[in-house]
């Protein structure tokens, strides 16, 4: 990266990414205070938040003109206003609670809506992935990624999409080899860098996309919501990330 500011930049959000999660794992068999947000599968602990907040000071420390859009607690900030970083504490909260795996902490940075860093570590791994929108690395490997044919792969869905076949997902699963649900959107983009799944689709918030949609770029991926029309980090939407290349499969289905 020759943006020696940019690259400044990474740095830190690779340093308190890692940080973040030595500290989930150094709490992760603590009695957690567990609440729902939207409904009883919705939910946050404590360290989520003490996670987000930890991380949102060091950027306001180190940064103090940047923005921050993050998940817990209302911090929201339009991408497209400034130098904005986009944060998840933990996604796969529920993966966390129940699991103690398949969980991760995503932190991305986006210049008047572009996106320009993306950090993914999948922490029970200790796999750091991350890149700049035209190189993509997982610790100091530097990935190369070529698509397999859509009847060659597996698809990571959410599971609630793929049975009610939301926007024709059920109809795309007959295309390929078998779908995979793992309820962490850090985790499937993980898989997609490493080529275990062809794309994803879910229904997701801005901080479950913003840093796997930057990550995966450099391979012709493309994030968009589940229609083809741009996503807008407002709220929740249909989204999908695919090869783009490929998306006239997608016109075989009945409704994608």
């Amino acid at each position: 990266m020759n943006d020696k500011r940019l690259n400044t930049k990474l740095e830190f959000a690779k340093t308190v990414v890692r940080d973040a999660g030595d500290y989930l794992k150094a709490h992760l068999a603590d009695d957690l205070e567990i609440s729902e947000k939207t409904h009883f599968d919705d939910l946050v602990t404590n360290l989520d938040g003490e996670v987000q907040d930890a991380i949102i000071a060091k950027i306001q420390e180190t940064f103090p003109d940047d923005h921050i859009l993050a998940e817990e607690n209302d911090v929201r900030h339009d991408i497209n206003d400034g130098n904005v970083w986009v944060l998840d504490p933990i996604d796969g909260t529920t993966n966390f609670i129940v699991q103690k795996d398949n969980f991760a902490v995503m932190l991305a940075y986006y210049e008047s809506g572009v996106g320009k860093l993306g950090i993914i570590l999948d922490v029970m791994n200790d796999n750091l992935y991350w890149g700049d929108g035209k190189t993509s690395y997982r610790n100091s490997t530097e990935l190369q990624l070529t698509a397999k044919p859509l009847a060659q792969s597996l698809i990571g869905v959410s599971a609630y999409m793929y049975r009610t076949n939301a926007g024709g997902l059920f109809d795309l699963s007959h295309q390929c080899l078998g779908v995979r649900a793992i309820g962490s959107a850090g985790i499937e983009y993980t898989n997609i860098l490493d080529g275990k799944i062809w794309g994803y689709f879910s229904n997701l918030s801005p901080w479950d996309y913003a840093a796997g949609a930057v990550l995966i770029a450099p391979f012709g991926y493309t994030t968009l919501q589940l229609d083809g029309s741009p996503l807008d980090f407002q709220g929740r939407q249909m989204v999908m990330s695919i090869p783009e290349n490929q998306r006239t499969v997608l016109s075989e289905t009945k409704s994608i």
